[in-house]
């Protein structure tokens, strides 16, 4: 768990850093730079989905996750617990913060910082080999993200450190148990769903569809590789 709590100290410093730098970009320039940061989100995530070695994995996990999310409607879920929280903040302390944005932070910087090979590796690393460096390297990226994150959209990106937590602490927590069946297959073709994610994401912050992505309902998808792979190997050795 050491490793993910400082990923998530390395978060909050970079959102206090991007609080209060924020509160002195015009709004002009706020949306430039979540232009900008959504353009390397994109790329981010095409660096990740061009990974696979099994498209079709990617297309039926995304496909049937999406099924189940929407089935849970983890999206809703996860919007109705930035906006509680966004309550509860605003009636203790105000409209600080940006909290216009509020949910839109959380929930983006949420799926951003959970999504990737790093978060999965790393915490398997930390919890099976106490080796930290992944999770503490990809706490220095989400840093400096969470400081144009949290200037462009408030608040909201410090709480992301509460998924975050559970997510990686979980897996540090179970890694002896989950590790066998984390081959490295699994975890490039979990990278590739992850990435067309991003892609979500990017859309989202980018503004180029109608309606918003329900990305967050797509979630289930990234763990499907886990069934996927050891079943489309079962059935190839009883065809071939």
């Amino acid at each position: 768990m050491i490793a993910t709590i400082i990923n998530v100290i390395l978060v909050l410093c970079g959102s206090a850093l991007g609080l209060l730098v924020g509160n002195r970009l015009p709004q002009h320039l706020s949306k430039t730079i979540t232009a900008g940061l959504g353009l390397c989100v994109a790329l981010i995530g095409i660096m990740n989905a061009v990974q696979t070695a099994d498209i079709l994995c990617v297309i039926l996990c995304l496909t049937l996750g999406s099924l189940l999310g929407e089935a849970v409607d983890i999206e809703r879920r996860m919007d109705s617990a930035g906006e509680w929280l966004k309550r509860v903040l605003m009636k203790r302390f105000g409209d600080r913060g940006n909290m216009g944005h509020f949910t839109e932070g959380f929930v983006t910087a949420s799926l951003l910082f959970c999504v990737g090979s790093m978060a999965v590796m790393g915490s398997l690393e930390a919890g099976i080999n106490h080796n930290y460096s992944i999770i503490v390297s990809k706490g220095v990226i989400d840093g400096v993200t969470a400081v144009t994150f949290a200037a462009a959209m408030g608040l909201g990106v410090a709480f992301s450190v509460i998924p975050l937590l559970l997510y990686q602490g979980g897996i540090t927590l179970l890694a002896g148990a989950v590790a066998p069946y984390l081959s490295d297959a699994v975890v490039t073709e979990m990278s590739a769903v992850g990435g067309v994610m991003l892609l979500g994401i990017a859309a989202n912050m980018l503004g180029v569809t109608k309606e918003r992505l329900r990305v967050g309902n797509m979630l289930p998808g990234l763990f499907l590789p886990l069934l996927y792979l050891p079943l489309s190997q079962w059935l190839g050795g009883l065809l071939g």
